[in-house]
């Protein structure tokens, strides 16, 4: 065949090809058997071989990559990827008002959404809520330019290869696509094919995935996509990110859109105009869904007109304009065989039932938390009874109540004192209970699995991001007398991690391999992240050295208010909102007018005195603290703690090791006084941005970096655009950028704008 012939006949078989992977993968239908079907593939990979010029990047051919990764690269997300807030159905015991129903949460949820919209008429859509991994797709000048994982919400791994490997996902998007089309949906694992998945990995002697969601996750962590293209796995996009190039007005057209380009889209799709509407499409959808080929847990409802979304705006985890209904949590029974006692990162004892497994939506149930001794003995569960368990928000299995009628006789009241004799499991150390807490906790500094769990915590992505810092590298370190604490990190050579020994790899016939080194290559890139977490700014330390009860958000503000850790360690903020808890928990345990003593046997005349004394304290503190607007995260519990830690010996130790490994976080967040700080002052006032690329920190690093310096930042380039901040691979934004004349600059020249006198 001459290769005018094999042209011709290449883009034939394309064209055919790709339209009955669109009737079988996004229709459910085929118009040919699967024989033939094969049998037009191997012509067309026969003539690709034998013209290998004709092969294209969007061929049916190359819908796997070529060889494994060694690691995924990162992506940030051009409009961040939020999560939806959970709108719970009620339970029978929660509802107490006969006139109120089970979706009583989510029609307030419309009222008051419909409340703070313009107009009382506008519309809802429903949707079913996919049990599946959410991903975001690039497609630019329509070609599918990356494909990601949520991540963090700013960032994500690069996924395209394994995306690729989904063959109801287009590389090339028909003209009418809008010129900038950041996609958005759920990738999944049918029901069927994920049991016949399992029936093969068991006949193969492999181990047997948890449940469609754990093994659609599995699957797009491969590094390797020809292993990816072996696993059924498949996508329904729902929402959008960055969008250029189409004037988009409604969810409902949007939806549209994407049938018209042949992308896949959930079947069941209603819009409603009242709550009465609401209520009718979630009942009806809890009655469907059990029938759909893929799981879900709920329905997610969005406001239909997107001008609205804007107005509505964002909290820094969801959009106001959607919720995710989640139907109740399936419940079962089974058997506690045994409670074994888990040991967290702050020294709580946290007491595990070992259960008789159990099936419940969509995994196999084996252990579930019982919480803490109080809880045990209000729900007086022993070992031996039949409890009832629930998956509480559909992830974390727990023991609702015991079925007493199957109660044997020889069973006894649990106590987790005695039943560990009163030590740690970990390190044997003594354990205690403050008084007024539930919890009993291990205090020693040296616990194995308290440092393990701080471990993964230092190193977790929002945290230090320690590259191969997993939970068994974490295990073995301190197993193998390497880390004591924490920064000991910073000590290790490469040498030293390469020669460690991890645990021998179970075979297929289940006998065990030689134990295995972590190796040179790996060490090499845990100690090069370690330095790397040096520079890295002040509030993902604090958040990183695992303070209880101080989290990112928490982290965050503290990072605001104050430069420095020795700024923190010197802090009259801190000191004057843990006072003014003090004094306000005071004031409402111990009520002027209450007729029963006091907690503290305080006379009713001294009390007045006390009260008004800590009021006008109170409204003194507020004074001081009002031009620092401190958000409510940053609260007195977060503060205590925070200064019990620095003051604590290990918190001394901490931040002395610090200073002589040289590291000195510096705060990239300080705007003590929102109110009162001139926009007009600030080195990048008056100016406007767009992000772009892959840089060294997320893309919420960078927007909070330029916002806090004065300036603003958008998605899209236009006339009025001051700045691209460009990373690597910065797609078509840098030439959109060049045509309209807007500034190009890196990283290192914007840190060159900002340190400007």
């Amino acid at each position: 065949m001459d290769i005018k012939k094999a042209t011709a006949r290449v883009n034939q078989l394309q064209k055919e090809l790709n339209y009955h992977n669109q009737l079988y993968y996004n229709d459910g239908t085929q118009a040919i058997s699967d024989s033939d079907y094969d049998t037009l593939m191997q012509e067309l990979k026969g003539i690709e071989e034998l013209h290998p010029s004709l092969i294209t990047d969007d061929s049916p051919t190359q819908r796997v990559g070529g060889a494994p990764l060694e690691e995924f690269k990162q992506i940030n997300h051009q409009v961040r990827m939020l999560s939806i807030e959970d709108i719970h159905e009620l339970k029978e015991e929660q509802i107490i008002d006969t006139n109120s129903t089970a979706e009583y949460n989510l029609i307030e949820w419309h009222k008051k959404t419909l409340k703070a919209l313009p107009s009382n008429q506008e519309s809802f859509t429903v949707e079913p809520k996919i049990d599946g991994v959410a991903v975001s797709i690039m497609f630019e000048n329509c070609k599918l330019q990356y494909a990601a994982t949520r991540g963090d919400g700013g960032t994500g791994d690069d996924i395209t290869q394994n995306i690729l490997t989904i063959k109801s996902i287009p590389t090339t998007l028909p003209d009418n696509a809008p010129r900038t089309f950041e996609i958005r949906g759920e990738v999944f694992m049918p029901n069927k094919a994920f049991e016949k998945l399992n029936e093969i990995r068991h006949k193969e002697g492999k181990a047997k995935f948890i449940n469609p969601r754990n093994a659609t996750a599995g699957t797009l962590k491969q590094l390797d996509s020809s292993i990816v293209a072996k696993r059924p796995i498949e996508v329904i996009f729902h929402s959008f990110g960055s969008i250029d190039g189409y004037d988009l007005k409604t969810i409902q057209q949007y939806r549209n859109l994407l049938i018209e380009l042949n992308l896949p889209v959930d079947k069941w799709f209603r819009i409603i105009q009242s709550s009465d509407q609401l209520k009718d499409a979630v009942l009806e959808l809890d009655s469907k869904r059990h029938t759909f080929p893929y799981g879900t847990d709920g329905a997610v409802i969005k406001v239909n007109q997107i001008e609205s979304h804007t107005s509505l705006g964002t909290t820094s985890k969801f959009p106001k304009w959607a919720c995710a209904y989640k139907y109740r949590p399936e419940q079962g029974q089974t058997i506690l065989n045994e409670v074994t006692i888990q040991v967290g990162r702050t020294g709580v004892l946290t007491p595990v039932a070992e259960l008789e497994p159990i099936f419940i939506s969509g995994t196999t149930v084996s252990r579930a938390t019982l919480h803490n001794q109080d809880e045990i003995e209000r729900k007086d569960i022993r070992i031996g009874d039949t409890v009832m368990i629930e998956k509480s928000g559909e992830i974390i299995p727990a023991v609702i109540k015991v079925n007493l009628e199957k109660r044997p006789h020889h069973t006894k009241p649990f106590n987790l004192f005695t039943h560990i004799k009163g030590k740690c499991p970990s390190c044997n150390s003594v354990i205690s209970k403050e008084e007024g807490f539930a919890a009993w906790r291990c205090n020693s500094p040296k616990c194995p699995d308290q440092i393990v769990a701080k471990l993964k915590h230092f190193g977790g992505r929002k945290m230090l991001d320690l590259e191969g810092l997993g939970a068994s590298v974490a295990e073995k370190l301190v197993n193998s007398g390497f880390v004591e604490t924490t920064l000991d990190l910073f000590d290790l050579t490469t040498d030293q991690i390469a020669e460690m020994e991890l645990d021998p790899a179970k075979l297929n016939s289940g006998s065990k391999s030689k134990p295995r080194k972590f190796g040179e290559k790996k060490a090499l890139k845990l100690t090069q992240s370690v330095q790397r977490a040096k520079n890295l700014p002040l509030s993902r330390w604090i958040y990183a050295l695992g303070i209880p009860n101080l989290g990112e958000s928490a982290s965050n503000e503290c990072a605001r208010t104050h430069r420095s850790f020795d700024e923190l360690s010197n802090s009259s903020i801190l000191e004057l909102i843990s006072e003014k808890w003090d004094k306000e928990n005071w004031i409402k345990n111990n009520p002027v007018k209450s007729k029963t003593i006091s907690k503290d046997s305080t006379p009713s005349i001294d009390r007045n005195e006390q009260s008004k004394e800590f009021k006008n304290r109170i409204k003194e503190i507020n004074a001081i603290l009002e031009d620092y607007k401190i958000s409510s995260e940053l609260g007195g519990v977060a503060c205590k703690s925070l200064i019990s830690y620095l003051n604590s010996e290990s918190g001394k130790l901490s931040l002395d090791k610090l200073r002589r490994l040289n590291v000195n976080p510096e705060s990239t967040n300080y705007a003590p006084f929102p109110r009162l700080q001139k926009v007009d002052d600030l080195p990048l006032s008056q100016t406007t941005w767009v992000i772009t690329g892959t840089l060294s920190d997320s893309r919420d690093y960078f927007k909070s970096l330029i916002e806090t310096n004065g300036g603003n930042v958008t998605g899209s380039i236009s006339k009025k655009t001051n700045y691209l901040l460009a990373g690597q691979n910065p797609g078509s934004k840098i030439d959109k950028a060049n045509k309209l004349g807007v500034q190009i600059i890196t990283e290192d020249e914007i840190n060159g704008l900002i340190s400007r006198d």
